[in-house]
């Protein structure tokens, strides 16, 4: 019977979703801290970094990019798993602590370090959503046999104390249930489960607690802590009476669960076992005369002549030599701690770290929905010190933010002072004028629209010209003619605006004219399309700061492919300079998306500047050679994805040196060209003779 039990048991480790040193342990698998986050999640995820307050609301320099691109990722993991979209993922706020089958709330203390465990819980709260049916769980007295009732109040447990009973063993069995089925359908998703079960459930004073003779009287918290953690390595099978029955009778049925209401079958049998093993309870009289029912804590005749000396069992009864060891004061207390986390984590009341105000919640939105993310860029750039090394190293870049995406609600809510404004500067001329003058450009850029037929005669093959037919008599036998159309090709523009703050006053208002001229022309045609991105700098932490907190920047003002024209008549009006120089490493983030998706196109990137680039933090000195070489580097790839380049250095020639012209020209090429501030108005021209040309 024993050699059954033991092949039974063996075949039950293989259904066993909690398994928690196998080889998928987020242990193991990789030094790195998140290694599941880092197979899902792009090759930049590390540099997604911000600091983040214990258990208050986050400050006003929170950094709301970084918020944003963690619950982004969440809400994108939760909707792969759960295959639905409707499950909403947001930070929480005072007093949201809890999911209330519709939402997946997070705590937005989320780091490096803990960002695999936060997966974890969301994905486990985001399936039970999905799965669990929640009508049933409000009703569970409803749904609760009499005879269970009859049974526990017969061991001294009162109505309310039976359905907390059964409450906890249905949350476990229906976690069990739950985890399987993702497991088995994304397992792919098993190491932030992992992840989450080692921070909020596992320890190692629960791991040498069960190899103790802690909780192991007869009574209601020794069996509900030895259930909770069937999943341990550790568990001891032999210490309670009927244990090893709960054991095979919870996962034995795993795979045959499909749904909350047979999960709580499952628990109604648990917990009749555990009555039974129970001795009955007994009256007693309270200090007002009251009578009641009281459960009796038993002793353990498994566990009688244990201790030193003596002999324990294993999981399958085998005996094993050696004294039992007993737990510290100290470590006595830290397991009682962690047992009630455990039926906490159970019962779906998980103390998330973190919570967000409602104005930073909305900050946050808003960054979400303008595809607000940070990219890697610069690896390699300069030498940053050290201080495990001692010594200088290569740069390891710095993280650009990429605003993907401009809105109304960015600019009325100054998320990006440095470039943005809700005071216009008078800059509404500027978009008066250059609207103007692209509506005459236009005019003459439909005919890049159009098509024509261009027919040819007295060929080879093709169709019989019949005029020519009484040719034939005469030995001519070229009497065959081919019509061809002649069309212009799609077009594809990128133009990239210095908005540093050197670029104010005449040069800003001259370039948004031109800028503006454009977007016009193009507008007026069907076969060319225009992105408008503006480069600059912002600090993430406006309530310090800290030069480590200032980052390269790059916004997507406009996009044809997707915006109405109206967006430019009614937005850039709001840009400005603002910032310093990271002109390459604005060229990096982006440069996946310089090229559109259909590359049959005549594609061309179009840049204002007015100098050498330069940006400076904690994390990168981005200045003079290393910033002139880097940036090439950028515009030849550009280049390598067959884009042509037209740079422009606009400056008043009061302030250009030959060697800032020089310079430009290493950066962008021999083509480069200088052009005075007063004749900006002229690149919207040669943009169009540009269009034009087959």
């Amino acid at each position: 019977m024993k050699n059954k039990e033991k092949i039974m048991d063996s075949k039950l480790k293989h259904f066993n979703p909690m398994a928690l040193r196998e080889k998928y342990s987020a242990k193991n698998l990789s030094k790195n801290t998140n290694p599941f986050s880092s197979f899902w999640a792009d090759t930049e995820w590390d540099t997604r970094r911000s600091e983040f307050i214990d258990d208050e609301p986050v400050k006003k320099g929170a950094d709301h990019v970084q918020l944003a691109s963690y619950r982004r990722a969440i809400s994108n993991f939760v909707t792969i798993v759960t295959s639905r979209s409707d499950i909403n993922v947001k930070f929480q706020t005072r007093g949201d602590s809890y999911t209330d089958g519709k939402t997946v709330v997070i705590g937005s203390k989320i780091d490096e370090k803990n960002f695999d465990p936060v997966v974890g819980l969301a994905l486990h709260e985001g399936s039970h959503i999905n799965l669990s049916d929640f009508e049933f769980l409000r009703n569970l007295e409803q749904n609760t046999p009499e005879e269970l009732f009859v049974l526990g109040e017969k061991k001294g447990f009162d109505r309310f104390d039976i359905l907390g009973h059964l409450k906890n063993l249905l949350n476990y069995v229906e976690d069990r249930r739950i985890d399987y089925y993702v497991f088995s359908n994304s397992p792919g998703y098993k190491g932030y489960y992992h992840s989450m079960y080692d921070k909020y459930f596992h320890s190692k004073v629960v791991d040498k607690a069960l190899k103790t003779n802690e909780y192991t009287d007869l009574d209601w918290d020794s069996y509900i802590f030895r259930i909770l953690n069937l999943t341990n390595e550790n568990r001891r099978l032999d210490v309670l009476p009927g244990l090893d029955k709960i054991y095979r009778l919870i996962f034995s049925n795993i795979k045959k669960m499909n749904s909350t209401e047979e999960a709580y079958k499952v628990a109604t049998q648990v917990y009749k076992l555990i009555l039974d093993c129970l001795a009955d309870g007994k009256e007693v009289t309270d200090e007002f005369g009251d009578t009641k029912n009281q459960p009796v804590t038993g002793d353990n005749p498994q566990l009688e002549g244990s201790g030193e000396g003596s002999e324990g069992g294993n999981e399958d009864g085998e005996q094993i030599p050696g004294k039992v060891e007993e737990l510290t004061n100290n470590q006595k207390r830290q397991l009682s701690k962690q047992f009630s986390k455990q039926k906490d984590f159970v019962n779906g009341d998980t103390k998330k770290q973190g919570t967000l105000t409602k104005k930073d919640n909305q900050i946050v939105k808003t960054m979400e929905e303008a595809g607000v993310e940070k990219v890697n860029t610069g690896e390699g750039v300069g030498e940053v010190w050290d201080n495990k090394q001692g010594r200088y190293v290569a740069g390891k870049g710095v993280a650009c933010i990429y605003v993907k995406k401009l809105t109304q609600t960015m600019i009325d809510e100054n998320m990006f002072p440095s470039v943005l404004t809700t005071w216009t500067r008078g800059y509404e001329d500027a978009i008066i004028k250059g609207v103007k003058l692209g509506s005459k450009l236009g005019r003459k850029l439909q005919v890049r629209g159009e098509s024509r037929d261009l027919k040819w005669n007295r060929l080879d093959s093709g169709r019989i010209d019949k005029r020519l037919i009484a040719e034939l008599g005469f030995g001519n036998d070229r009497v065959f003619q081919q019509t061809f159309v002649e069309s212009y090709s799609d077009a594809f523009l990128h133009i990239s605006v210095d908005a540093s703050g050197s670029m104010g006053g005449d040069k800003w208002f001259n370039t948004m004219v031109s800028v503006v001229a454009i977007c016009k022309a193009v507008d007026m045609i069907s076969n060319v399309d225009v992105v408008v991105s503006f480069r600059s700098t912002h600090n993430t932490n406006r309530s310090y700061g800290r030069n480590s907190d200032t980052l390269p920047l790059i916004l997507i003002g406009y996009d044809s492919r997707t915006d109405s024209f109206m967006k430019v008549r009614n937005m850039f009006k709001n840009i400005h300079p603002g910032g310093t120089t990271p002109e390459g490493l604005c060229f990096e983030a982006i440069l996946k998306d310089i090229v559109p998706t259909s590359r049959n196109r005549d594609s061309y990137f179009l840049n204002f500047s007015d100098g050498m680039p330069m940006f400076n933090n904690n994390e990168i000195s981005y200045n003079h050679g290393q910033a002139l070489i880097h940036t090439n580097k950028q515009v030849k790839a550009i280049r390598k994805m067959g884009v042509k380049v037209l740079s422009y250095f606009v400056s008043d020639s009061s302030y250009s040196s030959d060697s800032e012209k020089s310079n430009f020209k290493k950066m962008y090429g021999n083509d480069a060209q200088y052009i005075d501030v007063q004749n900006v108005l002229q690149v919207a021209k040669t943009m169009n003779k540009k269009f034009l040309e087959k």
